[in-house]
């Protein structure tokens, strides 16, 4: 009998995947990833502590082991200094990607096979494709609302033969009726928001325990000074709120449409189409990775700019080879320009609804 590790964040999805994998017939145990200490005392609500509460009711029901497992240096090392690096230096990091490329489905899944288990299963709502003897693949879920393939787009196929995602043939009304069916602690449980394991934690609130503020002045699209910033690290391209200056009389709102880190200046425009820098029709991508075969040649697929927005056609071309002939720089060129593509980013690229890869704005 196959023996699956489910990683029980203490939410409906994750106890509802581990509900079916056990009904299937697998030997199924849970683990919660403990990932950050004094969870009491950091920089919003963080329940770690009800999470594990409610994971070890969960297991209870289901009459499956439950364990936790303290990988908090190695989150400290792959997510977070990931994290604020790429703040520190312009980015905007995507920490959930980060987490499930080196943490779950990396450190995880390593102690899941090292402890006799011979695949991991979580709550994402993306399916899981075994097309006969050839790679394992991921789809788009059915529930389009709650599709998070794109959060899976930089695993590699070594990690895609250990996984199982239970929830991707389900909607969400269904994932809770089921929990409600079988008396699940969790079945009203609110989803969870903010960074990666560290629950409702806005990212400013979280970064001024790493890097110090550094104001200077804002300047808009006529040159002209008009408000001073807190530091260019909490800002992002494509912002509207938070920026401190206030709307034209008009009602327009400022956006944010670039960072000089020489200068130490935030720019922003009114959020219009002309708006300079806020819309690009083309990009460069670092960091490939694909979950297959890679993209050597130039073709013609899809792409999901951001979570939350519909998969969008574009022409991709290798621009950079390695010894390997695998690519190691892109450009993908949209059919329609796209808002406020911010460098560090991940974009996933896809052939219909199967997941291909995914790589880092430049």
């Amino acid at each position: 009998m196959k023996k699956i590790l489910v990683a029980l964040s203490g939410g409906v999805d994750s106890s509802v995947a581990a509900l079916l994998l056990k009904e299937q017939g697998y030997d199924v145990s849970a683990a919660y990833i403990k990932v950050w200490l004094n969870e009491s005392d950091v920089f919003g609500r963080c329940p770690a502590q009800q999470d594990i509460d409610d994971g070890r009711a969960v297991a209870r029901t289901l009459g499956i082991d439950y364990d936790v497992i303290n990988l908090v240096r190695e989150y400290r090392e792959a997510v977070v200094d990931y994290l604020v690096a790429g703040y520190r230096i312009g980015l905007t990091p995507n920490p959930d990607i980060m987490c499930n490329r080196e943490m779950k489905f990396g450190v995880f899944l390593k102690w899941a096979r090292d402890q006799g288990f011979d695949a991991i299963a979580t709550g994402h709502y993306c399916r899981s494709v075994y097309p006969g003897d050839g790679p394992s693949e991921i789809w788009e879920g059915i529930d389009k609302n709650k599709d998070q393939s794109y959060f899976l787009a930089l695993l590699k196929q070594e990690q895609l033969r250990h996984a199982h995602f239970p929830l991707g043939d389900l909607e969400k009304p269904e994932v809770r009726q089921l929990a409600r069916k079988h008396h699940l602690v969790n079945a009203e449980k609110r989803d969870s928001q903010g960074i990666c394991f560290l629950g409702e934690v806005k990212i400013n609130d979280f970064l001024q325990g790493f890097i110090e503020d550094n104001p200077g002045p804002i300047i808009n699209h006529h040159g002209n000074e008009v408000g001073t910033h807190r530091g260019l690290h909490r800002y992002t391209l494509g912002q509207r709120k938070g920026i401190g200056v206030p709307s034209n009389t008009d009602n327009e709102a400022y956006v944010v449409v670039n960072k000089n880190w020489e200068s130490n200046a935030l720019y922003v425009s009114f959020d219009r189409e002309d708006a300079p820098g806020l819309y690009q029709s083309e990009m460069e991508i670092t960091g490939l990775s694909f979950t297959g075969s890679s993209l050597a040649d130039p073709c013609e697929i899809l792409a999901k700019p951001r979570y939350r927005d519909p998969s969008v056609p574009i022409q991709y071309t290798p621009l950079k080879l390695n010894d390997a002939g695998e690519p190691e720089v892109a450009r993908i060129t949209f059919a329609e320009p796209q808002r406020a593509l911010a460098s560090g980013q991940v974009v996933a690229l896809y052939l219909g609804e199967k997941l291909l890869g995914g790589g880092f704005y430049r």
